[in-house]
């Protein structure tokens, strides 16, 4: 695992990879590496005009150029009409990576009444890859993509829209971090349970350069000027999103990878560097929390898992 790059994925030839949230960041850089190596890969992606645009810049340097899915989070109706779609159009999925996401958001809700950062950093994810698990190939790897901010704020099953608490949108984002990470352990404990040759991973980035600290200073409408720090700052303690997608390129590629496994950069404090085995908090270790965020986020959703 030292030093490793995106030079080091195997052979992906014959292997289809689906990622959201692939028209930027860490998303995007995952697509291009594994269609470089050969990958039939989709991108799903909420916004086509920008999908098509990564579209065409991934396609450049790709074996195979990928491939467009419309993909909505925030709207369960978009997330049951992209998997019927993607099982339509494949005969199977290698790796499902759950990157996409949205960072400390002011208060907002998705279409189906969810605060925001809960409904598409995990409800949406999940209700995704419960839909695709038949169309998963023998040995396929879902990565979900958490974060360092798992580790502060903890989660309430019981409230996890914030209607009794109080909203704080970095408290929101580190509790949907946090079911991230729950939610991969947890996919892991059910397909080993059902004896289904599935592979659930999670990884982090670390600190990574991408959109996700742009969009968040935009949708707070912070001033110009003051937007512009926010972005100077963020590029000088970060690093660039090729180094962050990484671990998650780590966790759908490697050899040797097993379910329940957690990747990150290995250098100090999990910021930077090449991928290395990640820290896993008490509260993402807490089993009983995991299968309560499971059963109330299959009522939530109205989804629940197929084998």
């Amino acid at each position: 695992m030292t030093r490793w790059t995106a030079a080091d994925i195997p052979d992906q030839t014959g292997r289809t990879a689906l990622i959201t949230g692939a028209n930027s960041g860490l998303g995007r850089r995952s697509a291009q590496a594994l269609a470089e190596r050969g990958a039939r890969v989709l991108i799903a992606c909420r916004n086509a005009e920008k999908g098509r645009a990564a579209q065409q810049e991934i396609a450049r340097t790709a074996t195979t150029a990928p491939e467009l899915v419309e993909l909505n989070l925030a709207d369960l109706s978009s997330v049951r009409d992209a998997a019927a779609e993607i099982r339509e159009r494949t005969d199977g999925l290698d790796v499902l990576m759950n990157n996409a996401g949205v960072m400390a958001t002011p208060r907002r809700t998705t279409e189906d009444g969810f605060e925001l950062q809960i409904g598409t950093n995990h409800l949406g994810h999940a209700a995704l890859t419960w839909l695709l698990l038949p169309a998963m190939r023998p040995g396929a790897r879902v990565v979900t993509v958490s974060s360092l901010a798992h580790h502060g704020g903890g989660l309430d099953v019981d409230d996890l829209n914030f209607t009794r608490r109080r909203y704080h949108p970095v408290r929101a984002y580190s509790q949907s971090k946090l079911a991230n990470l729950l939610f991969a352990l947890e996919l892991d404990r059910a397909a080993k349970r059902a004896q289904h040759d599935l592979i659930s991973v999670a990884a982090h980035p670390g600190m990574a350069m991408t959109e996700l600290t742009r969009n968040t200073s935009r949708l707070h409408s912070l001033p110009a000027p003051v937007h512009n720090v926010v972005h100077l700052g963020t590029r000088l303690v970060t690093q660039p999103a090729e180094h962050g997608a990484l671990p998650q390129l780590f966790a759908a590629t490697a050899p040797g990878v097993r379910g329940g496994d957690y990747f990150g950069p290995g250098g100090i404090g999990e910021v930077r560097g090449h991928p290395s085995r990640a820290r896993v908090s008490k509260a993402a270790r807490d089993v009983r929390t995991a299968q309560r965020l499971w059963e109330a986020t299959a009522e939530h959703t109205g989804v629940a898992p197929s084998w």
